[in-house]
């Protein structure tokens, strides 16, 4: 699960501490990336949503990267 709590399993590798980190500043930095690189040039109405639309998008990709974690984690503990 991501947002579970960790704070046992911040021992174990990096990645736990890392899905925090991108959960949280990673639609952020999304967000400014896209305002900004259009801040002159789309109508700063649309360039609100189209940030926020980008930035939402985020979420699913990192939950995405995690499942893909786990299922290497499971097959490789099969293994």
């Amino acid at each position: 699960m991501l947002l579970d709590d960790g704070h046992e399993d911040l021992f174990g590798g990096i990645w736990p501490f890392m899905k925090r980190v991108l959960f949280v500043f990673l639609p952020i930095w999304v967000g400014m990336i896209v305002w900004y690189a259009g801040v002159d040039y789309i109508d700063p109405d649309f360039l609100l949503f189209l940030a926020a639309i980008a930035a939402g998008l985020t979420f699913p990709l990192v939950q995405l990267f995690e499942k893909m974690k786990l299922k290497h984690k499971s097959e490789s503990d099969s293994k």
